[in-house]
């Protein structure tokens, strides 16, 4: 039997006034981490020379793992907006019991082109799936 291609860890989805995507991840770790990758994506972003390089250890604790998800972009969205944050590195070492832990690292005073006002709850539920887990997050632009 021939090996299937993997699916993408993240693919933009059409929605209707909105920007949607697709996430999977092969344990939560992987699917929390993928979320910020793919959103970071999407809008882009070119790093400052002259940004000061920033680190960031972000821990956040959610009843379910639909409010920890939004919860998690948002933090990183926040920076984004405060400090014009260019995402070098982002690494979740932690999604179990509810509770996430990961670090980031960026360059403030990025460029970008595009903006996501906020991370929505619109039809979020994260599944498992045979190949690990799988949502569709909605950010409102």
């Amino acid at each position: 039997m021939a090996d299937t291609p993997s699916l993408p860890a993240w693919e933009e989805i059409e929605h209707t006034a909105d920007w949607a995507l697709r996430v999977r991840g092969e344990d939560l770790r992987a699917l929390f981490e993928n979320a910020a990758r793919g959103m970071v994506s999407l809008i882009g972003g070119e790093a400052s020379p002259a940004g000061a390089v920033i680190h960031r250890t972000i821990s956040l604790h959610a009843p379910d793992w639909e409010i920890l998800l939004v919860d998690w972009l948002t933090e990183l969205l926040y920076l984004i907006e405060d400090q014009r944050v260019v995402f070098t590195h982002i690494a979740v070492q932690r999604a179990a019991d509810f509770r996430l832990d990961a670090e980031v690292t960026g360059r403030t005073n990025g460029r970008f082109d595009k903006y996501i006002k906020a991370v929505t709850y619109h039809n979020l539920v994260i599944r498992q799936t045979d190949k690990g887990y799988e949502t569709v997050i909605v950010f409102d632009v």
